[in-house]
Order: structure tokens, then C-alpha cells, then sequence
């Protein structure tokens, strides 16, 4: 009977022992032992690796930078005014990563996914780490599909590809945002999500750009990540990698993404923040030595698929900013260099009033007529000829008595080729609306109007363009070249529509002095 006992015992011992779920586990705790701004040094987190996670006892947030014998680095995704040395800080044994999904197009959020708008939460959305290696060479393809911004100066003159990576910088206030949201505007219908990261803006400086895509209707297809002036250095730092991470999960889907950095001046002065407080030794301007492979990390991400990997692509749209007018800084050379070419805006143009205030003399595209319509081929370079020639000439010709009649026609061209490179905010232009007015500029049907009403000639034109030509509008934006037939139904339906413009008020203006 004891024996029977015992075995009966023994079994329903073993069963339970084989059904016990430990509710506990082991987990790397440490502490804090030290606070400074926006980084603080744990001890005890022997198992800690680069880019984890960690969690402070108050639910804050951080990830691991910096790893040394005897204790750890922690750049905090919060604000450190509830923390204390001594609390308790976990390990979460997992990089720092950002949900991606479809549910985040008309949305405003942090990098960590938190909403920042009054649509409640997100669901519950698959997470991948904000730090990514970039695809591979042979996982890419040539960048030769347009991306059109609707901006005539830029998709004319310097055209962005989709997959490339085109720099915008300038001056403060010259209008930097300001194209990077009518690109965004222009992408509507065009099955291009739009992803905008802003990096330590005014609140009311996002407000306004959320105003303008709301109002236009872009946010329908776009994302807002924000990471405010008045927020952690941390969550600076990590946005423009959160921002890539959401379009790379649209790019591994097959599908044409466009991202803006705005700007990586202030995500670099972050990095050297973060780095000085880190007792990482400074270098140039006291940036730190790694910091063109911060950006550098950032902007090969960007890229145009093959089609066996998706054939998606990521276009970025990096931001950065000069100080009086010194294209020779460190940050700007640096992603000038990183990058497939610049937009450069000039303080000079703004204050003349010549918006988008573009100097096409130091702007470029690397990706040139590779990536564009081949109906502006034939336009384009005559257009930047007359117009580098304009230039150079207009600076001339303040210093002359008087001047032949070919100077002052190639003046006239040249002011006329300003006043249709001018444009108004959220106002972009069709492909085929674009080709009308440049057709009818370099074929001289403009010269005989007077400069304050080439804006009145171009409403003319684009306005019924599509409705009386549609074959040809219809080809210009399947990419088709425009045959010589064709290029002569457009010129005389712009002959036809400017018409009453021509010869009046054909006099002096302010911006046509007399200079014989």
C-alpha cells in the first residue's frame, strides 16, 4: 500500500511539474547613477547591446549608445526631470523600432508611433527597427522615372527622379519647406505616399505645414512624424530614421514613396549634443567624427527597387540650412556630397520677390534628363543657356551706356524667362501645362508681351491646354517625345491664345529698366 502510495504521488508530482509555468523570469535591471540632460549612465546592465532598448522605473524610455566596462550610455527618448540616480532601469531586449502599416497615412505621430492628433490610438500595427541596412547594389535599379514636384524651375530645370536623393538648402526663410510641401501637394492622384519628418520645429511651424496638406487634401496619402524643438534630443535624433523605416515598409510593397528631412542642420546640432554629453572627442565645429555616417546611413536607404524585390521606390528630400549664403559649411558640404545633387535657394532672389527664389547657377541634378520627360528635352537647354547668359548679362549691362540691340534682346529673353520661372505656393502645374508654357517661351512667343502680363499669358495657356490638345497632353505625360507635328499644334495653339496679350503695354516696367 506504501509503495502504491509513493507512485501514485510520484506521478502527480512529475504532472505538475511538467504543467508549472513560471509566472516570473529573469530580467537585466540595473540602475541609474547618473543624469545629465538628455543622457543618463546606468550601472548593472551587463547584458546590454548598441541600439536596445531600455525602460526607466517611471516608464521613460532610452536607447543604449555607449557601452564601457563598468557602466552604460543611455540617450533618453523623455525628459529626464523624473528621474533620479539610483531607479531602477530594464532592459527590453529589443531595438528600438516604429510600427508601420497603412493605418499611419493621414496620421501625426512621434517616433515611437504615440499619435500626436485627436484620432485616438493606433491599432496594433507590426513594428521594425528604425535602424535598417540599406538594400543592396544588386537589389537597385536605375533611377529613371520622374518624380514632377509641379514646380516649372525645377522639374524643367533640375529634375528629381524617383529613388533619388536631392538636397534642398538655403538660407533661413527663403523657402525650403515651402517647395517640399507643394511636392508633397503635387503627388495627389500620382499614387506617391509622402512622408514628412520634421526634426526640432516650432510647433507652429508644423501646424502650418499640417494646415496646408489638410486644406489640400494630402493627407490622405501622407505621414506626419514629429519631434519638436521642445522635445528630447533623443526623439530628435531617431525621427528621420523612424520616418525611413515607415517608407521603406511602402517601398518593400511595391509602391513610390517620397520622404522630407526638414532639416538634418538640426538633427546634426542634436547628434552633437548627444555626442559632447557622451564624451565623444569632438572634431570639426565640434561635430563628432561619425557624423557623415549619421546622415550618410540615413540617406543610402533611399532607392529605386529592381522589379523581382518590388520595384518600389524612396525618394528623400533632405533639408538643410546655410548661414549666409556658405555653401563651404561642414554639414551642408557633407550631405551635398552624400547626396544626388542640391536645390540651392537664394536669400538674394527672395528678397527680389523671384519665387521659388531658385539660383539654377548653383542648383543641380545628377540624375539629370535621365529621370525626365522627354518632352522637355528639347526645351531645357536652351531655357538654362538663355537664361545663365540673362545673368551675366543683367549684371553687365548696369555698368554700360548703351548696348547693342542683340544685348538688349537677349535681355528681354532673359526677364521673361525669370517672370515664367516664377510661381505661387500650392499652386503646381500638370507636366503637359508646364511643356505649353516652355515651348511657347523659348520659341519666342512671349517676347512681345509685356513682363506684368506673362503671368495673364500663362493662365491662358494652361487653362485649356488639356481641353483642346488632349492627344498631345495625354502623350507628354505617358513620357513620350513630342514629334514635330505635335510641337507645332502646341505652338500655335499658344500663338493663338496670347494673342490679344501681344504688343500691349509693351513699355518699361519695374522690372524692364531702360538701359540705353
Amino acid at each position: 500500500m506504501l509503495t502504491d502510495t509513493l507512485d501514485k504521488n510520484r506521478k502527480a508530482f512529475d504532472q505538475a511539474l511538467d504543467a508549472f509555468q513560471p509566472s516570473m523570469k529573469a530580467e537585466d535591471v540595473g540602475r541609474i547613477i547618473e543624469v545629465n540632460g538628455p543622457i543618463m549612465q546606468a550601472t548593472g546592465l551587463a547584458g546590454a547591446f548598441a541600439d536596445e532598448l531600455v525602460q526607466c522605473e517611471d516608464g521613460t524610455l532610452g536607447i543604449v549608445a555607449s557601452l564601457v566596462p563598468d557602466r552604460v550610455g543611455i540617450i533618453l527618448l523623455g525628459r529626464e526631470e523624473t528621474l533620479r540616480a539610483g531607479m531602477e532601469v530594464r532592459r527590453l531586449e529589443r531595438q528600438v523600432d516604429m510600427p508601420v502599416g497603412s493605418e499611419l497615412l493621414g496620421r501625426v505621430i512621434d517616433a515611437t508611433g504615440r499619435p500626436l492628433d485627436s484620432r485616438g490610438p493606433l491599432q496594433e500595427l507590426e513594428r521594425r527597427p528604425v535602424e535598417n541596412a540599406a538594400p543592396a547594389i544588386m537589389e537597385r535599379a536605375p533611377v529613371a522615372e520622374p518624380l514632377q514636384t509641379g514646380i516649372k524651375v525645377i522639374d524643367a530645370l533640375i529634375p528629381i527622379g524617383k529613388g533619388q536623393r536631392e538636397l534642398i538648402l538655403g538660407d533661413r526663410q527663403t523657402g525650403k519647406t515651402a517647395i517640399a510641401v507643394d511636392t508633397i501637394v503635387n503627388q495627389k492622384g500620382k499614387d506617391v505616399i509622402c512622408i514628412y519628418a520634421a526634426i526640432g520645429q516650432r510647433d507652429s511651424a508644423v501646424a502650418k505645414v499640417l494646415q496646408a496638406l489638410s486644406e489640400q487634401d494630402a493627407m490622405s496619402y501622407s505621414t506626419i512624424i514629429v519631434a519638436g524643438g521642445k522635445e528630447a534630443p533623443g526623439l530628435q535624433f531617431i525621427t528621420p530614421y523612424a520616418a525611413c523605416t515607415v517608407g521603406e515598409y511602402f517601398m518593400r510593397q511595391g509602391k513610390d514613396v517620397l520622404v522630407i528631412y526638414d532639416d538634418l542642420t538640426r538633427h546634426a546640432r542634436v547628434y552633437r549634443e548627444i555626442s559632447l554629453l557622451l564624451e565623444r572627442p569632438p572634431g570639426r565645429e565640434a561635430f563628432p567624427g561619425d557624423i557623415f555616417y549619421v546622415h550618410s546611413r540615413l540617406l543610402e536607404r533611399s532607392t529605386h527597387m529592381r522589379p523581382e524585390h518590388g520595384g518600389g521606390s524612396l525618394t528623400a528630400l533632405p533639408i538643410t540650412e546655410t548661414e549666409a549664403q556658405n555653401l563651404s559649411a561642414y554639414i551642408p558640404t557633407n550631405l551635398i556630397s552624400i547626396t544626388d545633387g542640391q536645390i540651392y535657394l537664394s536669400p538674394d532672389f527672395f528678397a527680389k520677390g523671384v519665387l521659388p527664389a531658385v539660383d539654377v547657377g548653383k542648383s543641380v541634378s545628377r540624375v539629370g534628363g535621365k529621370a525626365q520627360r522627354p518632352a522637355y528635352h528639347a526645351l531645357t537647354g536652351k531655357l538654362r543657356l538663355s537664361y545663365s547668359q540673362f545673368e551675366e548679362l543683367e549684371t553687365f549691362a548696369r555698368f554700360a551706356a548703351r548696348l547693342d540691340d542683340k544685348t538688349k534682346a537677349d535681355l528681354e529673353r532673359g526677364r521673361r524667362v525669370r517672370e515664367v520661372l516664377r510661381q505661387n505656393r500650392l499652386s503646381p502645374l500638370h507636366d503637359y501645362e508646364q511643356v505649353a508654357v516652355m515651348l511657347a517661351l523659348t520659341d519666342g512667343i512671349l517676347d512681345n508681351i509685356a513682363l506684368h502680363r506673362i503671368n495673364e499669358a500663362q493662365e491662358l495657356i494652361c487653362a485649356s491646354v488639356n481641353d483642346s490638345l488632349p492627344h498631345i497632353c495625354r502623350n507628354i505625360s505617358q513620357g513620350k517625345k513630342l514629334a514635330d507635328q505635335e510641337k507645332d499644334e502646341l505652338l500655335e495653339f499658344c500663338r493663338k491664345r496670347v494673342e490679344g496679350l501681344r504688343g500691349q503695354d509693351n513699355g518699361n516696367t519695374p522690372d524692364s529698366p531702360e538701359t540705353d
